[in-house]
């Protein structure tokens, strides 16, 4: 391909592309909420990946481990008959439970974070209610009028001639 080729192409390109621009939106107009990928959660939410997390880690310790004494033995039995065998199955037991106690640490990490962050909403939910409720509470007071909803309180105005 020509260099005079090459130009031809990215001008091309670049033609056809500023002519088809669309906009997806309008300057100063804010964009609808669907498109803004707003995260929702619901504490029934949170409970569940965090129940869920658990219950992997629970597995986990419960059937993954299983393998880990029976191939050491192994291991052992094949080294002490001289087979290098068992250094590598040793070796690999060791791997495995390394990653297993990563895995294990995630799960763990994952339930506890659920916890806390259930938790920590609870406490915001709770505290946005008493700030709304004593703005409620201060706004009953208020509403204690002599006059009609809207009107001036005939109290406060000068009687007219």
């Amino acid at each position: 391909m020509a260099w005079d080729e090459w130009q031809q192409l990215k001008a091309d390109a670049a033609g056809r592309q500023s002519t088809r621009m669309q906009l997806n939106h309008v300057d100063g107009e804010p964009p609808m909420p669907s498109q803004t990928g707003d995260l929702k959660v619901k504490n029934g939410d949170l409970s569940k990946i965090g129940s869920h997390a658990h219950t992997l880690y629970n597995q986990l310790w419960d059937k993954a481990r299983v393998s880990i004494p029976s191939s050491d033995t192994a291991a052992g039995d094949l080294t002490g008959q001289g087979f290098a065998l068992g250094g590598g199955l040793k070796h690999v037991s060791n791997r495995w439970d390394e990653q297993l106690k990563s895995l294990m640490d995630a799960c763990a990490q994952i339930s506890n974070h659920m916890q806390t962050t259930k938790k920590v909403h609870a406490g915001d939910e709770h505290y946005i209610q008493r700030q709304m409720s004593s703005i409620d509470a201060l706004d009953a007071g208020f509403d204690e009028r002599v006059g009609a909803p809207g009107e001036k309180n005939p109290v406060y105005e000068p009687k007219k001639k």
